[in-house]
């Protein structure tokens, strides 16, 4: 079974900007949703990012926001293509390289991160497309720039995708729109009314809706992917997904770069198994690191570990019902607890190294969560915990896997983390979940909407203005741009 396919992405920059903006708007006003992604230059610091106090979150990502900058901005499109069997879109991606014009702050962890997967600074410094932080400055609402390509992206009025997003709707805010106001009540009020039509954190869908095993965002990409060629191999009842791309000619295929999604099936199933990296997508070692970052492999794993699963508490209940037997039988009591540690073969019951890393799993992603692209340069927040403190407790076991082998793997970290990819990958998750029905017919991700996912909290961030908070003033000059001067009342929203 082969699920391989080629994603073209459209690099943008400062020289190509102004030829590409008719297709990037185009590509706005006809999508049936737009996901997004962003490459930051650090954070910050990771505890302030993970306090308790979800205002004081909030007044650290504004910090971060800032004080740091979006280096690149990845933007998917997909257009629900009607006239098509089952569920067919075309995709359209681009990856923005970006400079801000304003100082700020990268962070070197950052910087190395961002090198390893295949980000070149020499362009963005070269060739980025330049653009100021916060209120409008001069000629920022005219003419051909950033801002007026996310008023573009307001207009269009889309359903907008993210992964793990409360992070990046912050500096997005604060680069591409208005300064961000000091309260949490008043920005969750300005966004609801940036985004009328909904913004669906696919982190909270994939953790709380489809319950995968682990929720970072290459993860749950390959395995709704993996989930979807099943379904379309067996010809199951039920819409499938279908993608389509365009096929581009002339001067606009010297912008695409081409990423391969390769089929995972084929690879060597016994190499070791990076326990950190297969709960969080990320280990302190990287490309050092002598075992597994395979994602296919860890999600074969947890397939069969699931099974495992099942098996055992079948097992259970044969066992139970034949202890039950045994006692209306008089069978004596050795022999009763012999049987205990007996399967139902008569072999002796084990638990697997698959079954002890699914516990591992389940315990560590039920207090943290994985890095938000740079996130793991900064080892806190989503990061697992240091590897004092995780001895402590006892949550993080050795990295063991099952079937050991003297040989190791080296991996390719480079590459594949862009902006651009990732935005792709962001919407390919979303489009999937729509597919899929609850026991009242209704889609798995229509209980997301507005929901921001939140590291180690059991509910998300209601993106629903309050009636005890206020628009932003910023934001009330901004909806008036975007909807047009004095005509606030006709647009979808309206401001305070």
């Amino acid at each position: 079974m082969s699920h391989s396919m080629v994603v073209p992405v459209i690099d943008v920059q400062n020289d190509n900007f102004k030829e590409l903006w008719p297709s990037m708007v185009l590509s706005f006003k006809t999508s049936s949703f737009i996901s997004l992604d962003t490459e930051l230059s650090g954070l910050g610091t990771r505890k302030a990012l993970l306090a308790e106090s979800v205002e004081d979150r909030y007044k650290a990502i504004c910090h971060a926001a800032r004080t740091r900058s979006v280096l690149s901005l990845g933007v998917a499109c997909y257009k629900k293509l009607d006239d098509k069997a089952d569920r067919t879109y075309l995709v359209q991606v681009y990856n923005l390289t970006l400079l801000c014009s304003e100082e700020y702050i990268i962070e070197p962890q950052s910087v190395q991160f961002l090198v390893q997967h295949g980000f070149d600074f020499n362009k963005q410094y070269a060739h980025g497309v330049p653009y100021n932080k916060g209120n409008d400055k001069g000629g920022d609402t005219h003419g051909v720039n950033m801002r007026t390509l996310f008023v573009e992206l307001l207009r269009a009025n889309k359903p907008l995708v993210v992964h793990n997003g409360l992070i990046d709707m912050v500096f997005l805010y604060q680069c591409f729109y208005a300064h961000l106001p000091e309260k949490l009540g008043t920005f969750i009020a300005d966004l609801s009314q940036m985004f009328p039509a909904g913004i669906y954190d696919t982190k909270y869908v994939t953790e709380y809706e489809l319950r995968f095993t682990a929720s970072y965002l290459e993860y749950a990409y390959k395995k709704c992917k993996l989930d979807n060629a099943r379904s379309v191999e067996a010809g199951t009842e039920g819409p499938c997904l279908f993608l389509e791309f365009c096929n581009y000619t002339g001067r606009l295929q010297s912008y695409v770069d081409y990423r391969p999604c390769l089929d995972g099936q084929g690879q060597d199933e016994s190499l070791n198994i990076c326990i950190q990296f297969s709960a969080y997508g990320w280990c302190p070692n990287g490309s050092q690191c002598p075992m597994s970052h395979n994602t296919d492999l860890i999600i074969q794993q947890d397939e069969r570990s699931k099974e495992d699963k099942k098996k055992k508490r079948k097992r259970r209940k044969k066992q139970k019902a034949a202890r039950e037997a045994e006692e209306d039988s008089g069978c004596p009591r050795e022999k009763k607890a012999h049987l205990e540690d007996m399967d139902v073969e008569g072999t002796p019951c084990e638990t697997t190294a698959s079954e002890q890393k699914i516990s591992s799993e389940e315990a560590k992603l039920a207090s943290v969560d994985e890095p938000h692209q740079v996130h793991e340069t900064e080892n806190g927040g989503g990061d697992p915990p240091a590897q004092d403190s995780a001895a402590d407790d006892g949550k993080r076991p050795e990295p063991t896997s099952k079937g050991l082998t003297g040989g190791r793997e080296r991996k390719v970290e480079g590459g594949t983390h862009r902006a651009g990819f990732d935005a792709f990958m962001t919407g390919y998750i979303f489009a999937f979940a729509s597919l899929l029905k609850t026991e009242n017919s209704e889609s798995e991700v229509a209980a997301c909407v507005n929901k921001l996912y939140l590291s180690g909290k059991s509910i998300p961030l209601h993106v629903v203005k309050s009636t005890f908070s206020k628009s932003s003033k910023a934001h009330t000059h901004k909806m008036e741009q975007v909807w047009g001067k004095g005509s606030s009342d006709k647009g979808p929203v309206q401001a305070d």
